[in-house]
């Protein structure tokens, strides 16, 4: 099956309820948003690229949260709530990908994504930026911090595609169905049985326990806007397929060169972004402020363990 090959096995159940984790996230200080908030968020943003989606709270200096493929600016609710009060807290949701609405021939690409931030960030009169980042947007982060760093103030960076490992060797079975125009029915199927998105065999596998996180609303709230109209649901392939060829092996004196604070938090549990290749990120940064290493986490821990995003981060930006 698809996501076989796309994610490996996710291990045990964790002992700590995702709505203990996600009440302790908030901190008391606002509330984590329901699906259902979000959508009432949202606002869109008209850039040469497209229609762009994102959502905000909070004040202050700005922290730009990118969120994983094929995820939504969603995937930081937990760490948005707990730092609206120190942070004015981004998230848009890239091209492809989300709520966002872009031309049906469009560039994807990780150099065009990293455009279409710039573009926002220009669009919302923004100068700099704390960036978090995840999945394919580990590697956008990079491309930030290499083509504009005069926009990065810091990074905290998890797990995700770094140097010769984008996009990862595990994903390519994926990409070669998606290429054949097979991947979209992975998303019909998430859609129509949510047991088996919960699965092994799903998105399932990117989560330590994704029984007690994948609701029938988050499901709807990730994967709906993928299936229709029919770009929509040729763009969530070809937004794997512009992964190619990898941007990163381009920029690596660029990123030897970016000294301001980085952060990695990587799952070791995860397949696809080893543990090894953060040590990597550690070596490179001259900037680097180490790297963690979380048991019991796969691809989406942030999501999962928001606490850990929200320790970090505030650790990173003191």
């Amino acid at each position: 099956m698809i996501r076989r090959e796309f994610l490996m096995l996710f291990p045990a159940a964790a002992a700590v309820s995702l709505a203990s984790r996600m009440a302790w996230a908030a901190g008391g200080d606002a509330a984590v948003w329901t699906p259902a908030e979000f959508h009432a968020a949202r606002r869109f943003a008209d850039l040469k690229q497209g229609k762009i989606a994102y959502v905000e709270r909070g004040s202050g200096p700005v922290a730009l949260f990118l969120h994983g493929y094929p995820l939504n600016g969603y995937q930081w609710r937990g760490p948005m709530a707990a730092l609206a009060g120190e942070r004015r807290c981004l998230a848009p949701d890239l091209m492809g990908l989300g709520y966002t609405d872009v031309a049906a021939d469009a560039d994807l690409s990780p150099e065009a994504q990293t455009a279409m931030v710039v573009a926002l960030l220009d669009h919302l009169k923004i100068d700099d930026v704390d960036i978090v980042a995840n999945d394919s947007s580990t590697g956008i982060a990079q491309l930030m911090a290499a083509y504009h760093p005069q926009r990065v103030r810091s990074m905290l960076l998890t797990n995700g595609d770094v140097d010769t490992n984008s996009p990862p060797a595990k994903l390519m079975p994926f990409l070669e169905k998606a290429r054949r125009g097979e991947g979209r029915l992975w998303f019909d199927k998430s859609l129509a049985d949510n047991a088996w998105a919960r699965s092994r065999d799903a998105i399932g596998n990117a989560y330590h326990a994704p029984e007690r996180l994948l609701t029938h609303e988050l499901i709807e709230t990730y994967f709906r806007p993928l299936v229709a109209p029919e770009k929509r649901r040729k763009q969530v392939e070809e937004y794997g397929l512009d992964m190619f060829p990898n941007p990163l092996l381009a920029v690596r004196e660029q990123l030897r060169a970016f000294a301001k604070p980085v952060r990695m938090v990587w799952g070791r549990d995860d397949d696809l972004f080893p543990v090894e290749t953060a040590y990597w990120l550690d070596r490179t940064f001259p900037g680097s402020r180490g790297v963690r290493v979380v048991e019991n986490a796969r691809l989406f821990f942030p999501e999962e363990y928001p606490e850990l995003v929200i320790e970090e981060a505030r650790k990173l930006w003191t």
